[in-house]
């Protein structure tokens, strides 16, 4: 434990910036489309079930703080095969999904400075370097700088939704399910986006002044911020634009309550969120990636710095490598982003499912923690059922850490060395 790490507010803002993502931007105009007002349901459905899944994974935080996150529980719960093949799929999915995340600021900066493709992708390329030179130096600058992105980033939120409200029309409610109730479960698997973030905040466990009592007030504080933001972001869009909502609703929110001026403000605020989902999975990856070479589960130069209070610097630069790489390999061969977003959606299905399950066996059992694994089990399986194929990327990277441990474990073998034969053997 190291009496400079992360406060409890420190934290907060770091799983407050990993859960609310960009897509608090797009995604309410994406569900009420799906499900007109009834989307409210979904919203409140994914809300209810994040409270099980963070205590989850707060509780596993909290009681075996490490870097490595929920490899290091699979670990723990199931051994070296199932840890490594997660951590892989999880480790490697960052670098390949950051761009995605930055490539929405990308579009949004593209757009107010009247720029095309290039814009995109010059401007995902320098968001992903800057959250890198961030973490370069540690978790508590980045972890200050994190605080003032979620602060400035809670305070647009807030008064989007404020300024708004004066604007509702109840009537907009009506039909509430214009689309059928089955509609709602569509609408919840588009926004299951904006609910992944909780899995990262055990990466950076050990980071904590005091992880046992510190995870947990962080947790909860994030648990709420995040609801009271996506409900006030949700009913606003619904009862203010009702059908004539656009594809950037907060843009629409901001202008009803200041005026068409107020428009570049959604600009910022897209950049803010990315910068602080991207700022959240690199510090919280980095040290998954250093974990994991410190239990052998990657080549062991990338485990400098994986230590508490310590700069994993390797392993930050393993990723945004990996991140930079695929913004550049998405330039050269005129790529969209729909691929990597499908990737890393079916790899928080099955964390969320490896860590839940782990939890079963590591948190104590008939405890209200347990009972949460219980449910985060139950959801994220249901959730990983949506995901469908979406799942086989995170599943060959899963592959590639088994292929990995098995082929270092024969090399181990084979260097070790032959002692003398015990007395009495046979030559």
């Amino acid at each position: 434990m190291t009496r400079t790490g992360l406060s409890v507010a420190h934290g907060a803002a770091l799983t407050l910036g990993a859960v609310l993502g960009t897509g608090v931007v797009s995604l309410p105009a994406l569900a009420a489309a799906e499900a007109g007002p009834a989307s409210l349901v979904a919203w409140l459905a994914l809300i209810a079930l994040s409270v099980p899944l963070a205590t989850t994974f707060a509780s596993l935080g909290a009681l075996h703080p490490d870097g490595g996150g929920v490899s290091t529980y699979a670990r723990l719960a199931f051994g070296e095969h199932v840890s490594t093949m997660v951590g892989w799929a999880f480790y490697l999915t960052i670098g390949v999904g950051a761009p995605v995340a930055a490539g929405f600021a990308g579009s949004y900066v593209a757009d107010a400075a009247g720029g095309g493709r290039a814009t995109t992708l010059a401007a995902s390329a320098g968001i992903i370097a800057l959250v890198t030179l961030l973490n370069w130096f540690g978790i508590r600058i980045s972890g200050r700088v994190q605080l003032g992105i979620a602060g400035t980033i809670a305070a647009l939120l807030a008064v989007s939704v404020v300024v708004s409200l004066p604007h509702a029309d109840l009537g907009n409610l009506t039909p509430f399910a214009p689309h059928g109730w089955a509609a709602v479960g569509r609408a919840a698997s588009v926004l299951v986006w904006a609910f992944a973030g909780w899995e990262i905040l055990t990466s950076l466990s050990a980071e904590y002044r005091d992880p046992a009592r510190d995870i947990r007030r962080s947790t909860t504080i994030a648990l709420v911020v995040v609801g009271v933001l996506y409900l006030g972001i949700a009913f606003a869009t619904v009862a203010v634009l009702g059908h004539d909502t656009g594809p950037a609703p907060l843009s629409d929110l901001l202008v009803l309550g200041f005026g068409d001026g107020a428009r570049p403000v959604t600009t910022v605020v897209a950049v803010l969120l990315t910068l602080g989902a991207v700022n959240a999975y690199f510090a919280g990856g980095s040290r998954l990636g250093a974990a994991l070479a410190r239990d052998g589960g990657m080549p062991r130069v990338l485990a400098a710095g994986g230590g508490p209070g310590e700069v994993p610097r390797r392993s930050l630069a393993v990723i945004s490598g990996i991140a930079l790489g695929t913004v550049a390999t998405m330039a050269a061969l005129d790529l969209s982003t729909d691929a990597t977003l499908l990737l890393a959606t079916g790899t928080f299905s099955f964390v969320y499912v490896v860590g839940a399950a782990a939890a079963l066996r590591l948190l104590p059992r008939g405890t209200a923690s347990w009972w949460c694994a219980v449910a985060s089990l139950v959801a994220a399986l249901a959730l990983l059922a949506m995901t469908g194929t979406h799942v086989v990327g995170p599943l060959l990277f899963a592959a590639g850490g088994l292929v990995w441990t098995v082929v270092r474990r024969r090399s181990t073998r084979r260097s070790a060395p032959v002692g003398p034969a015990p007395a009495g053997s046979c030559p």
